[in-house]
């Protein structure tokens, strides 16, 4: 059995279903972990990705964890936790800061931290508003691109640093959720970020690359170029809308539409039209739909870029990337290759688990990884931020916020100290 320490857990709250997942690490190899579980409960009180009824949720959390904890043997207590938000926003800022006085200068920690500040200074969010990653994207050293600029010598250094932000109340409602089914919650990254983890080959976030995974109720668009991602995107369609739609013409209940979704790709057509059920119908509605969020919102979103910027294509993920034929009809939209992302492509995933629904909770484990030993390339919260709020009726709260002492806290200056420890490893 895996010490606790050596336990990584990564937990997943979508509209259709909430995932735990467990791996253990190794610590002699920072980057080998093996998944030794996968908790799963179908979702309530979610609806297109946020939640709208606070009890379900937390129930549904519950469920999840206690079938991971069944399957690895042993209690969970913490988790990051990857999320949806109806409203995402991601802003690019830039900032510039001298080295020393006439003479080149190394760059140091202090300077990193500087240039960060001087970035965040040009950006303006609202009170109601929480920046969930800052993620620098590019660094110059005397104009010059360049990947780590610790430690390198020069006279200025800029950085471009990507900001994302979200409504406070969906990350609180979820930090609430969560930490009512006693899993404190270590860390936020929202859903399309952890899903372009989980889908794409370092190789392809190099050359350029396009992130999309379809969920249950939003799509989630992340781009990425020189190994960073440098836009994160979302919108407000998924499975479920293709189900109501399904309803909706074909006049059946939201269960019978769902169950219709899932068995057109997997049985014979004549044993549905015996049914009763028109199979050309039905497969003209989920085109329809899937075409529309292709046209008028995926290609809408890449029309500022060139094709060229990505010539890894796209990479489909989540529930409905299982859709037959979608890959396809993607490319042809886009004029670009395309292809589904598998999760065991990463990690050897529990059988049943190894489709691109699961995608999302594999990607998880990389962020973790990712954390731990590049703590730079993606600047979480305050800690304090990130505190449940106490409500009437609710569990008992979490014991890991009643000690300081408890939990990393993964602001700005302890990412720094920990970068500085961490400079073998890194260079």
């Amino acid at each position: 059995m895996h010490r606790e320490t050596d336990i990584l857990v990564g937990l997943s709250v979508g509209t259709t279903k909430v995932t735990v997942i467990v791996a253990g690490r190794d610590p002699r190899y920072q980057d080998s972990v093996q998944v030794i579980g996968v908790g799963c409960s179908p979702s309530r009180g979610i609806s297109k990705g946020v939640i709208v009824n606070l009890n379900e949720a937390t129930e549904s959390v519950l469920n999840a964890v206690r079938d991971a904890e069944n399957i690895v043997g042993q209690k969970l207590s913490s988790a990051v936790v990857a999320f949806n938000s109806l409203e995402v926003n991601s802003v690019m800022t830039e900032g510039m800061v001298a080295l020393g006085g006439r003479e080149p200068s190394r760059v140091e920690i202090p300077d990193l931290e500087r240039v960060i500040e001087a970035a965040q200074s040009r950006l303006s969010l609202s009170k109601n508003t929480l920046s969930v990653h800052t993620i620098p994207v590019r660094y110059f050293l005397d104009d010059r691109s360049v990947d780590e600029p610790l430690n390198m010598t020069g006279m200025r250094l800029e950085m471009a640093l990507q900001t994302v932000s979200v409504p406070k109340t969906y990350v609180q409602n979820v930090i609430t959720c969560v930490e009512d089914a006693r899993i404190h919650v270590e860390g936020l990254v929202i859903k399309p970020l952890a899903s372009s983890l989980g889908a794409l080959t370092n190789e392809e976030m190099r050359i350029g690359i396009v992130s999309l995974s379809i969920g249950g109720g939003s799509t989630g668009l992340v781009l990425y170029q020189a190994g960073r991602p440098f836009k994160i995107q979302s919108f407000p369609i998924g499975g479920d809308h293709i189900t109501n739609d399904l309803a909706g013409v074909l006049r059946i209940s939201l269960k019978k539409a769902e169950e219709l979704k899932k068995r057109l790709f997997t049985e014979d057509e004549e044993t549905l039209r015996r049914e009763g059920i028109d199979v050309g119908l039905a497969l003209d509605v989920i085109c329809a739909r899937v075409e529309e969020l292709f046209e008028d919102h995926v290609r809408e979103a890449l029309r500022e870029y060139k094709p060229q910027l990505f010539p890894g294509g796209v990479v489909l993920s989540g529930g409905v990337a299982r859709t037959p034929g979608i890959a396809e009809m993607l490319s042809d939209i886009l004029k670009m290759p395309a292809r589904i992302a598998n999760p065991g492509e990463l990690y050897s995933m529990p059988p049943g688990r190894e489709d691109p629904s699961y995608v999302s909770a594999a990607g998880l484990l990389r962020y973790l990884l990712y954390r731990r030993r590049y703590p730079h390339l993606f600047i979480e919260p305050p800690q304090t931020e990130l505190l449940p709020l106490p409500r009437a009726g609710a569990r008992e709260p979490a014991e890991i916020y009643r000690s300081p002492s408890s939990g990393p806290k993964w602001n700005m200056k302890n990412m720094l100290e920990k970068l500085k420890e961490n400079l073998k490893d890194l260079f």
